[in-house]
């Protein structure tokens, strides 16, 4: 079969040239010139093809709508983020750094599937076929019968993947696979668009789900082109400190789930392993109560889970240092403002490092509250008391707002054991928590008053 002929199609204009030019020659815009394919005549040469019949226009509620079935993965945590199980035909993309254990769980996932009596097939374009049977046998998957597929063309996957039509199929990695239509190099922006493209469209047509493996960059996020984000329906990122025995799954796109949910899991001899009470890993365990430390429940998708948030407040120089390992530095210098400005607690002279304890990334303003106290308590020196905990946004007049599902952050707190809690007054339950005390606060100050009266 004859190749299809290699064009280059502007980003700007959508204009096409026969060979790659530094500007394009029908907008003179520079460096916009990607490669790709031109469609054949014939239309069995079209690359993009339907792969059904074209859908007649209906109304949306004439459209039955049913629940999809979903295959649990063996593994809890990976399910809590993909929504409760594998799709039928669904393309998952998950992307983390070199060594952060992607691997190592889909190989695990795989063989729990294939135990279960599931069609696996795992395509490694990074590794021989004898560096993946060592990985199995350290994680003690001996005897494991998951189908090992060495190879990176294209052509020759979707080929593996027609013939033996596996339940689900891992491709290690996306950035790996190259295609014969296109000359450029395993990994380039045309090779990853084009190589995903062919992939997402064999998992809709034969009901394969897919798992796509993908490089991140030095900032973090996944290499290649943003339209791999849109393609697949959900989007996972392994995150955590190699130095760390512990890993978190993030859902940030999920068409069949919800998004932020989070898996937490343990790297140990055999593996990762799934943590049920995840709050434990991000609680420091202090014999007594220390000056600086504050614990809150931030909401991770529909996990309400308990943090400590830790701050030093030291005396600096003349240009004193913010700093911040897990929560916006701007939004500190903010905080540090209205603390200032609303509760009369001054730290203009002081350097202020804050922590979230774990390593955990907490983005919702929630933590605001706790904070404010932390600081509050490094500041002063005083420790707040046991079983004591914090969360609401605070606003640049001072007032603080309530939280979303407060009730459910109350209630993960009681069953820990927590006794004392300070949260924004609509957050207050109407009936009272058992073991929990609770006291409701409309501004900073209030806040700060309740500190005074329990020291």
């Amino acid at each position: 079969m004859a190749k299809d002929k290699t064009i280059y199609t502007c980003n700007e204009c959508g204009g096409t040239s026969p060979k790659w030019l530094g500007k394009c020659p029908h907008c003179n815009a520079w460096n916009s010139l990607i490669e790709s394919v031109a469609e054949s005549a014939a239309p069995t040469k079209n690359r993009f093809a339907a792969l059904a019949k074209t859908a007649e226009v209906v109304a949306l509620a004439d459209i039955e709508a049913s629940d999809v079935e979903r295959t649990p993965t063996g593994q809890d945590e990976l399910d809590r983020v993909l929504g409760g199980g594998i799709v039928e035909g669904g393309v998952v993309l998950i992307g983390g750094d070199p060594g952060i254990g992607k691997s190592t769980l889909l190989l695990q996932a795989l063989d729990a599937l294939q135990r279960a009596g599931q069609k696996t097939l795992y395509v490694t374009g990074e590794e021989s076929g004898a560096q993946v049977a060592l990985r199995a046998r350290r994680l003690g998957l001996d005897g494991s019968r998951v189908q090992v597929l060495a190879e990176i063309q294209l052509e020759k996957i979707l080929a593996t993947l027609d013939a033996h039509q596996p339940a689900i199929a891992v491709i290690d990695s996306i950035q790996t696979v190259y295609s014969d239509q296109l000359t450029s190099a395993p990994g380039s922006v045309a090779q990853v668009r084009e190589c995903a493209a062919h992939l997402t469209r064999a998992a809709k047509a034969s009901g394969t789900a897919i798992v796509l493996v993908g490089h991140v960059t030095k900032e973090g996020a996944l290499a290649g082109p943003r339209v791999l984000e849109h393609m697949v329906d959900t989007v996972l990122y392994f995150e955590g400190d190699t130095h760390s025995s512990f890993r978190l799954i993030r859902a940030i796109k999920n068409r069949f789930g919800a998004v932020n949910e989070i898996g937490v899991f343990a790297m140990t001899e055999k593996g990762l392993k799934g943590v049920s009470n995840p709050s434990a890993i991000f609680l420091s365990q202090h014999a007594e109560p220390v000056p600086g430390s504050c614990v809150m429940v931030t909401l991770e998708g529909t996990r309400p889970m308990l943090v400590e948030i830790q701050a030093l407040v030291d005396s600096g120089g003349p240009s004193p240092r913010r700093l911040s390992v897990g929560l916006d530095r701007d939004r500190l210098a903010m905080l540090l403002a209205v603390l200032h400005r609303h509760a009369g607690v001054a730290c203009l002279d002081q350097d202020v490092f804050v922590n979230a304890v774990g390593g955990v990334r907490i983005s919702e303003p929630a933590a605001d509250l706790a904070v404010m106290l932390a600081i509050t308590s490094s500041l002063r020196g005083r420790p707040l008391p046991k079983g004591f905990l914090a969360f609401g946004e605070v606003g640049l007049a001072g007032e603080v707002r309530p939280a979303p599902r407060g009730q459910e952050r109350l209630k993960e707190a009681a069953k820990l054991g927590f006794s004392v809690a300070v949260v924004p007054k609509a957050n207050a339950p109407k009936k009272p928590i058992e073991g929990l005390t609770i006291h409701a606060v409309e501004r900073v100050e209030e806040a700060l008053q309740v500190l005074r009266t329990l020291e």
